[in-house]
């Protein structure tokens, strides 16, 4: 069974602006699948998990492009990436005759890499200006719900609106289900089949680890960074302290912060700068860490079933994981960049924000919540107003059904609001 990507509706509105199309994301969150889905009725596909035709493509890139003639999808482009310059040409020869001709440049090449620090530098030196680029993740809880999914914008006027469009009572969820939902997680393949979860979450571990991981660690290092990944899993919505993590698991401090790059930019977790009046500040600041799919954290952190997870200790880390990763993911479905407007607050008074969505005019804070627990009717955001910035009425994500207000400035906001 296909289920449709929200991804898909960006894709379409570009895919006649440029000449490629790149799609990054993690194993196994369903790039081929749904690339397929869109242009294999009108592009041909193939994939460099063929040892022939990725020899073909690395010693001889433009034999390789000229013996698969676009419109083409390449799978997995990171393992041949002489091919990108060779593409770069191609691309550029067709933009001329374009030119002389006075018609618009096609899509010629859709690829997809499941490895973005192989990938990035390639791409920014030979595509550049060339290609669009979109982040994909593992499948975002509208999706899973088969739900029109959109970007989340956390402004009460539009959570209102959308709220009064919906039709609550399907889309509201208990906090057990929501339990549920977080510990099963994204995977595709996982979600819509039956399928044992350990051998599942080992195998992906493992082929994780042979594919992408070994390629950028030292070969005597692989024991050391499972240990590392078990152990971050246990660290998810927690700051980083670099010098702490590496006495736990017994590297050093240098070698944490390389390998939560390595995570980052395999698409199996995201960091928050700290936010603060300027650039200087947030990069002197510990960033906070989470996984993307809670079920592969669930996994590694060896929860063995949901009900267990939602009455550990760990409960409200998960939470507070599954609602910034789902937030991310709806910005990622659109095309966006979280990165440039997404931070965490806390100061040394213990004033702090879950998160933080700077907007060009105004900054959004929000808190997130497990339980449905009243929250005082006193609370506020007062103390982001000294950053001299507008602070938009916050609101607290919870695991109720109704969008309800806190006081006049702040208000309760469904946890199933967001990306709907």
């Amino acid at each position: 069974m296909y289920l449709k990507r929200t991804i898909e509706n960006k894709i379409n509105a570009i895919k006649n602006e440029y000449a490629a199309i790149t799609i990054y994301g993690a194993r196994q969150v369903g790039k081929s699948t749904m690339v397929d889905n869109i242009f294999g009725m009108e592009m041909k596909s193939v994939s460099l998990d063929d040892l022939e035709k990725r020899t073909l493509a690395n010693t001889n890139p433009k034999l390789f492009l000229e013996t698969y003639s676009w419109p083409i999808i390449i799978d997995e482009i990171q393992k041949a990436t002489p091919l990108l310059g060779a593409i770069k040409e191609i691309i550029d020869e067709e933009k001329r005759k374009c030119l002389k001709e006075d018609r618009k440049v096609p899509l010629m090449y859709v690829l997809t890499g499941s490895n973005q620090f192989e990938l990035q530098e390639a791409i920014a030196e030979s595509l550049a200006g060339r290609t669009a680029i979109l982040n994909m993740s593992s499948l975002a809880n509208n999706e899973i719900e088969k739900q029109q999914g959109r970007l989340f914008n956390p402004h009460l006027d539009v959570v209102r609106e959308r709220y009064n469009s919906i039709d609550n009572k399907k889309m509201f969820k208990t906090r057990k289900q929501i339990f549920e939902r977080i510990f099963k997680g994204g995977m595709p393949e996982y979600v819509l089949n039956d399928m044992d979860r350990t051998t599942f979450f080992s195998s992906y571990i493992a082929t994780y680890i042979e594919k992408d991981v070994k390629k950028v660690i030292a070969a005597d290092k692989e024991r050391d960074f499972l240990r590392f990944l078990d152990y971050m899993a246990l660290r998810t919505a927690q700051q980083l302290n670099y010098d702490d993590i590496a006495r736990n698991v017994g590297i050093d401090a240098r070698t944490v912060k390389n390998w939560i790059s390595i995570l980052v930019t395999s698409g199996i977790a995201i960091t928050l700068e700290a936010y603060a009046r300027n650039l200087s500040d947030r990069v002197t600041k510990m960033e906070k860490f989470y996984f993307l799919d809670t079920g592969l954290c669930a996994y590694l952190c060896k929860w063995p079933n949901a009900e267990m997870l939602e009455n550990g200790v760990m409960n409200g880390a998960f939470y507070e994981t599954y609602v910034i990763s789902e937030i991310v993911k709806s910005y990622m479905n659109a095309g966006e960049d979280f990165r440039k407007s997404f931070y965490y607050y806390r100061d040394r008074d213990k004033k702090e924000a879950d998160l933080i969505i700077e907007f060009s005019d105004y900054i959004c804070p929000i808190e997130i919540k497990k339980g449905i627990n009243p929250v005082s009717s006193s609370f506020n955001f007062d103390f982001l107003k000294k950053y001299g910035k507008p602070v938009s009425k916050g609101i607290v994500i919870d695991s109720r059904e109704d969008l309800f207000p806190i006081n006049a400035d702040n208000w309760y906001c469904p946890i199933y609001m967001i990306g709907i």
